[in-house]
């Protein structure tokens, strides 16, 4: 049994003043036997409870415990707070309460029409088992994700479309059936390449997904920093013939390694295994100083880093390829497999095998 708590504001002055309207409040989640150095100030049964009743620049912070229920926020500047990997929230059993749940995801957060949620923080919990995806995004701006785990949900671990100036980090997203990370401009509709404004995705762990990080049709991001293991394939970067065309990416300081595990064709990919880092119909992406090693596989996209041409026959052009250590991949380290490609540059790379032969 648990229920959750809205802790009540510190008094002012000692003289037990009302706050400002504005000040923040945490709202906390407690399990029946949780001591509470704090008085109760109102009780509510779940955690969109207290999403529901928090106000913009409050926390709602959740004790360590498994929390069946969908969390869906639509208020500005709010943050959900766990206390680490113990933190978790999973499907409920029976029919879900909110649109979220609904749609078969764990926690949402969502922009109205025509402008952006700002401002949202999720940090320090578990999300895993949902049918589709742990942590889903759309329209959002400064959107944080830290210390998050996603696992074993059946689509994405984290995703995010049409949104901007986001910031996912240190957080570690396992066995989830696509992507673990996932960013995009649009998810279900056409159209050119969203710029995120400078969306960073750094110090991630990826394990065991199909893919470790996809980034599709955005610009103006990095992906730096993450650890990308045991999955598929590594990282996608994917665009298409849509204006503006995907790129001015930074792929950097990545490690990229052991990507082996087999996952079946679908209508979109051919089988995958064996990859590490690919860029299909991409430009001005800058993929350089990674250590992407031992990708081993026979799919069409197998391989270290590897330029292919988009499958709406997209070309890659002007992308750098510089100063990463590409070692014990196969079919070969390096493979620009894009014939169509123009101004594609590989420069001081630590490699043994290409294709076409002298990209080394």
């Amino acid at each position: 049994m648990k229920y959750v708590a809205c802790l009540a504001a510190a008094t002012v002055g000692g003289l037990g003043t009302a706050p400002p309207a504005d000040a923040s409040e945490q709202h906390a989640v407690q399990h029946r036997h949780a001591v509470h150095r704090h008085a109760i100030h109102r009780a509510e049964p779940t955690i969109q409870a207290a999403v529901d009743a928090a106000r913009p620049g409050d926390t709602v912070v959740i004790p360590p415990g498994v929390y069946r229920e969908s969390v869906l926020i639509t208020k500005p500047r709010v943050t959900l707070r766990g206390s680490g990997p113990k933190t978790v929230i999973s499907p409920r059993a029976e029919r879900a309460e909110n649109a979220c749940g609904q749609q078969g995801n764990g926690i949402c957060v969502i922009g109205g029409p025509g402008h952006r949620l700002r401002g949202v923080t999720i940090r320090s919990l578990t999300v895993a088992g949902f049918k589709k995806n742990g942590i889903w995004a759309s329209g959002t701006s400064r959107l944080r994700v830290r210390n998050v785990r996603a696992r074993n949900n059946g689509q994405w671990g984290i995703a995010l479309e049409k949104s901007v100036r986001s910031s996912v980090r240190h957080n570690s997203v396992r066995g989830n059936g696509d992507a673990g990370i996932f960013l995009a401009n649009t998810v279900e509709e056409e159209g050119g390449a969203t710029d995120t404004r400078g969306t960073t995705v750094n110090n991630n762990r990826a394990v065991g997904n199909r893919i470790g990080i996809t980034i599709r049709r955005v610009r103006n991001l990095r992906a730096d920093g993450n650890r990308i293991t045991g999955n598929c394939a590594g990282v996608f970067v994917v665009g298409d013939e849509s204006r503006p065309r995907a790129g001015d990416l930074s792929v950097s300081g990545n490690v990229v390694s052991d990507n082996n595990k087999h996952c079946p064709a679908t209508k979109r990919l051919p089988f995958l295994q064996g990859v590490g880092i690919v860029l299909t119909g991409a430009e001005e992406t800058r993929v350089g100083g990674n250590l992407v090693h031992r990708n081993v596989g026979t799919s069409p996209l197998s391989g270290g880093i590897v330029l292919f041409p988009s499958f709406a026959k997209a070309p890659n052009e002007r992308n750098v390829i510089s100063g990463n250590s590409a070692l014990g991949n196969q079919p070969a380290d390096l493979l620009n497999l894009d014939p169509a490609g123009s101004g594609n540059r590989f420069a001081g790379n630590q490699c043994r095998t290409s294709k076409p032969a002298g990209l080394c």
